[in-house]
């Protein structure tokens, strides 16, 4: 006998969505994981098949796919609003958590104690990045050409400069001709984040394979709300470059809104690109702060993509020469966080209704999959570079024709730092331990070492 579950109101939904936000700690496996638990296993309000669909539709897209689950899975439920809900809120929390320890950062960064924490977090990041490379390994790197990809992607960013965007063309291209031309090892599957079995039938849950918002009039208002998703981003841009040209502010909306459409793979992945333009090119970071921003996404819920904002808030901050900097810094924070997410709601309003034709396509499954498998390698040059800028106090860039890459400064190394990185990935491999545990563990040890002016 199918148990009944009463349709929740949005006011239900809210409340819910607002206790996924909360929770969403650990990166897009663990917030996706939450999600699962919570939707599917304790509310059954979608079944593990129609999950999994939205799931897949969501690594389609440039941008963070657990943010965009939530929104998908917000707009099966109760439409446009429900999207608006469930992915405003999960994103909510870490504007105000980044935003605020922007502020501090700014304001008291160079003050001891506070350098100090972030002295022991740049270690637990390490660690982290290092247990990501592993983790998206395992899961993508099924047979030999997906091993071959993603051994090539570290190749070419590492070793050869190349860009983020770049590869994850390439990338995507060969897993398209292969799947075309029939090639054993490449087809769809995997993804980026884990989700545990259950036994949750959805017979038994509000939506199951058959049902959801796919009527007609459904569609056209994902649709309506799509266009105006586009609209509220890219006018503003537009707005600046004509108004601002030059201006710093102009400079954020237009490379993060690159970002935002080129941004698969997950925030690690991108980051390694946004390290390379915001610390070399744009100047906005010095090497070690890009760690301090990734410690401040890793330790507050939302997607790991919100280290953005804190890029935007430093760039301005720096850069817009205003008689108040923080409030410059404040409105590019703000400015970096609308043009990475606004398109996350419009992919969904214009994709969601088309779902299933996207996802029996095998050739775009199979795109997909090399581009994971190409992410692997990218992940894995964001660890190295981690290492060199967290273990040494120098590197020295090596030039040979097609090569440029940096190498550690051997005299330079901290042994401090050294032994908080090892100590944290201890914790995470052998011990196991929670990342709330590793980063806080992490933090009073970074203090400690500097109230005893080892740090």
């Amino acid at each position: 006998m199918t148990e009944t579950i009463p349709y929740p109101t949005l006011a239900e939904a809210t409340k819910v969505w607002a206790r996924i936000a909360a929770l969403s700690f650990g990166g897009p496996a663990g917030q996706i994981a939450v999600m699962h638990r919570i939707l599917a296993e304790e509310k059954k309000w979608v079944g593990d098949g129609r999950f999994l669909h939205a799931l897949n539709f969501c690594m389609l897209l440039p941008g963070p796919e657990a943010q965009q689950l939530a929104t998908y899975i917000g707009w099966l439920m109760h439409g446009v609003r429900g999207a608006l809900v469930a992915g405003g809120l999960f994103i909510l929390p870490g504007i105000l958590a980044i935003m605020g320890l922007s502020w501090i950062y700014a304001a008291f960064g160079d003050v001891g104690f506070i350098s100090a924490l972030f002295f022991g977090l740049k270690a637990a990041v390490l660690a982290i990045v290092v247990q990501a490379v592993f983790r998206v390994g395992k899961r993508a790197l099924k047979n030999d050409a997906m091993r071959a990809i993603a051994a090539a992607s570290f190749v070419a960013i590492f070793f050869l400069a190349a860009p983020f965007p770049l590869i994850v063309a390439l990338a995507a291209l060969i897993g398209w001709g292969g799947a075309k031309a029939g090639i054993k090892g490449f087809h769809g599957g995997g993804g980026h984040g884990a989700v545990g079995k259950s036994h949750v039938e959805d017979a038994a849950t509000l939506l199951g394979e058959e049902h959801g918002p796919l009527t007609g009039e459904a569609r056209s208002g994902a649709f309506r709300a799509g266009l105006v998703a586009l609209v509220l981003w890219l006018v503003p841009v537009a707005a600046l470059v004509l108004l601002a040209p030059g201006s710093v502010f102009t400079d954020i909306a237009t490379y993060f809104s690159k970002l935002a459409v080129l941004t698969f793979g997950g925030a690690y992945a991108v980051l390694a690109w946004v390290a390379q333009e915001a610390v070399g090119t744009y100047g906005w970071l010095k090497p070690g702060e890009m760690l301090d921003g990734l410690g401040m996404a890793e330790t507050t819920p939302g997607p790991l993509i919100m280290v953005l904002q804190f890029v935007g808030f430093m760039g301005a901050f720096r850069e817009a020469g205003w008689a108040a900097p923080m409030l410059a810094g404040t409105l590019g924070g703000l400015l970096a966080t609308w043009v990475t997410f606004a398109p996350c709601f419009a992919w969904i309003f214009l994709g969601a209704p088309f779902m299933e034709g996207l996802r029996a396509n095998k050739a775009l499954s199979a795109a997909l999959t090399a581009v994971t498998a190409a992410v692997v390698g990218v992940i894995l040059n964001l660890a190295v570079w981690f290492a060199l800028h967290v273990v040494w106090r120098e590197v020295a860039k090596v030039e040979a024709g097609p090569l440029s890459f940096d190498i550690p400064v051997m005299g330079s190394i901290d042994w401090m730092a050294a032994a908080l990185s090892a100590l944290a990935i201890i914790a995470v491999f052998r011990l196991k331990l929670g990342m709330a545990v590793v980063l806080g563990g992490a933090a009073v040890l970074g203090l400690a070492l500097h109230l005893v002016g080892l740090a």
